[in-house]
Formats: structure tokens, C-alpha cells, sequence
């Protein structure tokens, strides 16, 4: 299971987290730099690590069992 979020401006992702990586991942000249000054915040890391757990991990019961 990963926990993915992404940003977009006008239909481009410019930047995502992703729980595999553990951290930020920039795709523009913009992005580039948002994420490495998310990344310099290792609190909004934690934060964003412990959501895969909040929310991944306690819905996946609930998801495969209406497959």
C-alpha cells in the first residue's frame, strides 16, 4: 500500500509524496523547489508518513471486503 499525494497547477503535477519514498519529489522548476522545501520539514514529513497508516491502513479491510 502507498499513500500519494499530488499537486497540479493547470492540469500538470508539479510535485507529490509519496509513502514509499518518504518524502517529496519535484517534476517542474517550481515543484523542484516546493519539494525541497517540504522536504526540509520533517515534521510535515512525519505527518504525511503517519497518514498512510490513518488512512490506508485502517480502510483496506473495508475496501477488498465490497470487492
Amino acid at each position: 500500500i502507498e499513500y500519494i499525494q499530488s499537486y497540479y497547477y493547470n492540469k500538470v503535477e508539479y510535485a507529490r509524496f509519496s509513502s514509499s519514498l518518504g518524502k517529496f519529489v519535484g517534476f517542474t522548476q517550481y515543484g523542484l523547489k516546493q519539494a525541497d522545501y517540504w522536504n526540509s520539514d520533517t515534521s510535515y514529513l512525519a505527518q504525511l508518513n503517519a497518514e498512510k497508516e490513518r488512512y490506508c491502513l485502517h480502510n483496506i479491510g473495508i475496501w477488498f471486503s465490497n470487492i
